[in-house]
């Protein structure tokens, strides 16, 4: 099955103004409103978003993007990154936006790997719905309505169970794993 994220990127790769368009008009309210979660600062977000697009325009023709949503949440979130690398933020900022640098050398990869395999761990003993809500917002990143309607429950029952998947996270991740998550337990 096709589905349309594909064919807008199948236009984009052959210059297709209009399907790049398609593709902004679909994607870029969300991610602003993601970005704007973050950093609270409507231009820096408004810069990142562009800074996003831009760099989909341009590697177009040597980029293979399989999942297209999820890309662009990355983007934004490796965006964000250099943001808060490039200026002077604090620990505390550090553990609020649990974010790691994407651009790390090979040890702290390897920290990261070893960190990210924790918290999947840890994911892996939640309930089984529970868990599986908890990887449709923060590995999948659909919103609380699409979750809701995919598995046919009450959006307060997907925050619910959001919050109880954050809860038991932050309560057996330790200091030091907290402060370098990857943006899963962000709110």
């Amino acid at each position: 099955m096709i589905t349309e994220d594909s064919e807008f990127l199948k236009g984009v790769k052959e210059d297709d103004n209009s399907s790049f368009k398609a593709i902004y008009e679909k994607y870029s309210r969300d991610l602003f409103v993601y970005a704007y979660n973050i950093i609270k600062e409507k231009t820096v977000c408004e810069d990142i978003i562009q800074e996003v697009f831009i760099s989909l325009w341009a590697k177009r023709k040597t980029t293979t993007i399989t999942s297209l949503k999820p890309y662009l949440f990355q983007a934004v979130k490796f965006q964000i990154f250099n943001h808060f690398r490039n200026n002077k933020f604090s620990r505390e900022d550090l553990t609020r936006l649990n974010i790691i640098d994407v651009s790390m050398n090979v040890s702290q990869k390897l920290e990261y790997s070893e960190l990210d395999q924790i918290i999947r761990d840890h994911v892996a003993k939640l309930p089984k719905r529970c868990r599986h809500i908890f990887v449709l917002s923060r590995y999948h990143h659909k919103s609380n309505k699409e979750i809701a309607d995919e598995l046919e429950i009450s959006v307060q029952a997907v925050k619910n169970q959001i919050s109880k998947a954050l809860a038991f996270l932050r309560n057996n991740l330790q200091l030091e794993e907290v402060a370098f998550i990857s943006l899963i337990l962000l709110q």
